[in-house]
């Protein structure tokens, strides 16, 4: 423990006695050109501090509200399901009650880690036949799968079950405080973002363009999502009277009023009037589940993440892989180090798209997956001076045994709470129900159309997940809660932020802003095949000299500047022997952290 906060603290009290210096392997594409700041030359601010809460989450005025919910005596449940409300109205082109959600949650009361899985099932009522009957052969990128909007690729919200099970074990305030923000911010409005207002005007252009030709009905999301017939940009005021009524419907009768009253007939008779399966029966059915968080040690700290339908145990098995190598000898970003993670994340990837499904409906050996001797198997296969031309999924039934926003909140108590929720690919599906004033998940679309596939469309089935929120123990005690959100980066960015707080020592704020890398083209849960050794995407802030040493290495590397493209970070740290919280939130998104 006294490393790591060695490490961590010690970092933030030397920056500040020593001026910033440029880094020894710069060149002329480095993205620096602003002022210099102490600590990390890249570091975009500090680490915010507190000692009674914190709240990261990806909009500031969100953040305000969390904190302002913890200020009134609320749980850090209570002003997390307050974000998250918030968020689904001020970020919609990534989440919203319309979506499914994860959550894992310290407890300082009985001293344990819980875990919930909030996500929905495919309609009862549409068989693989039909399913393929009405896909057809439509393909994407060439590969047939689920289209990514229309209802084909809807499945039952899970978010509003989440909500209201997360408040009833650990909430405090009632339901009708914690959603009063919310409720108030959809009728007065707000001034839409910088970071989401260009994503609402491509979402909203992808519903009527050629991208969408199994999208049943769009008058809806054009009246909720494009006032005047447009959709808002940075600075104009945005409000949502119908979402606002469904808030208002929530804190007054609760869970059932979303599940088995008015709002599930409504979703219903939309449903039916357009053409799609979702049925009342589906959304009375539902009911999200309690799990125990899984977990590896890495140098000592104990990293938990959900197990499957999510992609959490990705990251675990990337660490358990990385764990025999001097990563801190080689330094941050090198080559060496950059080659030995993405080797690793090529690896788990495989075993991703082969393996991780629904339990309910396949066996998943997710004690073997993240085993320590299934690592030495897979790790055996790096060569650290080239890439592997060749990966395929391992086979962890030889060892023997013994996967959107994201926030984090913690309170004077000492609750912490790692909350992620998504609607999946940009707004979701483009269908919006009568007057509800949300759009419905596109989540469906990560079924696999193969039969054999354990991620193969059924319905009932929850399909893969993306989505994962993570946590960080040492000695039985709560250290951090974190996650970075952006679908397969997820567990890349996971192991890279873990990598610069354990092997690099840098600050919860650092390891979040220091340049990332993201590699695409492994094989897929929906059954896509990996596009040879892939691409590695790079920063702009690794330097030349390090992507001409990985393409020596035999990879393909590209510089993306993108920001979206590798995800957003937000996480809280608490310092186990004072208590302080050190907050930090993503550079790359309009995110903040605040503590108090």
């Amino acid at each position: 423990m006294r490393h790591f906060l060695t490490l961590l603290i010690g970092t933030l009290f030397m920056s500040a006695l020593s001026p910033a210096s440029p880094p020894a392997n710069a060149d002329d594409t480095s993205p620096r050109q602003g002022g210099d700041r102490d600590g990390a030359f890249f570091s975009s601010r500090s680490p915010v501090l507190a000692m009674n809460g914190a709240a990261a989450t990806r909009h500031p005025l969100a953040s305000q509200v969390a904190i302002d919910i913890l200020k009134q005596g609320g749980s850090a449940i209570d002003a997390a399901i307050a974000a998250n409300s918030t968020l689904g109205l001020m970020t919609p082109v990534v989440n919203g009650i319309g979506g499914d959600i994860f959550v894992i949650v310290w407890d300082p009361k009985t001293e344990k880690l819980y875990g919930y899985n909030g996500s929905g099932r495919a309609p009862m009522g549409r068989s693989m036949a039909q399913m393929q009957e009405k896909v057809g052969d439509h393909t994407e990128d060439g590969f047939r799968t689920v289209p990514a909007y229309g209802s084909l690729p809807v499945t039952v919200p899970g978010a509003v079950d989440g909500w209201f099970a997360l408040h009833e074990r650990f909430g405090k305030l009632k339901m009708k405080k914690v959603l009063a923000p919310a409720i108030r911010y959809a009728e007065e409005g707000f001034p839409v973002t910088q970071g989401i207002a260009p994503g609402w005007g491509r979402s909203m252009a992808n519903f009527t363009s050629g991208e969408a030709p199994f999208l049943e009905e769009y008058e809806n999301a054009r009246a909720t999502y494009m006032p005047g017939g447009k959709a808002p940009g940075i600075g104009d005021v945005f409000k949502n009277p119908d979402l606002a009524n469904t808030y208002r419907i929530l804190a007054k009768k609760g869970r059932k009023a979303y599940y088995e009253g008015e709002i599930a007939r409504t979703i219903d008779t939309y449903m039916k009037r357009i053409g799609g399966d979702l049925r009342y029966e589906d959304l009375a059915a539902h009911k999200g589940e309690w799990v125990e968080p899984v977990s590896v040690n890495y140098r000592g700290y104990d990293v938990y993440e959900l197990p499957p339908n999510t992609q959490g145990i990705a990251a675990l098995q990337m660490l358990n892989t990385l764990e025999a190598y001097d990563l801190a000898s080689m330094g941050h970003n090198s080559a060496e180090a950059l080659h030995l993670m993405v080797e690793a994340k090529r690896l788990a990837f495989e075993d991703r798209a082969k393996f991780y499904s629904d339990q309910a409906f396949a066996d998943v050996p997710v004690k073997s997956l993240i085993s320590k001797p299934y690592a030495d198997t897979r790790r055996a296969l790096i060569d650290p001076k080239k890439a592997m031309t060749e990966v395929t999924a391992g086979d962890p039934q030889a060892i023997e045994n013994g996967d959107t926003i994201y926030l984090t909140v913690a309170d004077k108590d000492g609750m912490m709470v790692s909350l992620i929720q998504s609607n999946y690919r940009g707004m979701g599906s483009g269908l919006v129900a009568d007057g509800l004033g949300f759009m419905f998940q596109d989540r469906g679309q990560l079924f696999s159309l193969d039969e054999d596939h354990a991620n193969a469309y059924a319905p009932g089935k929850r399909p893969f997940h993306t989505i994962i929120p993570a946590f960080v123990m040492k000695d039985g005690k709560p250290l951090m809660s974190f996650g970075v959100m952006g679908g397969a980066m997820q567990p890349q960015g996971h192991i890279q932020v873990l990598v610069n707080l354990l092997d690099f020592g840098m600050n919860v704020q650092e390891a979040g802003d220091a340049a990332r890398f993201r590699h695409s083209g492994s094989t897929q849960p929906t059954g896509e095949q990996r596009k040879g050794v892939g691409t590695v995407s790079v920063e702009a802030g690794v330097p030349k000299a390090v992507r001409e040493a990985l393409i020596a290495m035999g990879h393909n590397v590209e510089v993306d500047t993108r920001a979206s493209g590798y995800g957003a970070y937000h996480a809280i740290f608490r310092d186990p022997v004072t208590g302080v919280y050190h907050a930090a939130s993503e550079m790359r998104a309009d995110g903040q952290a605040i503590g108090y």
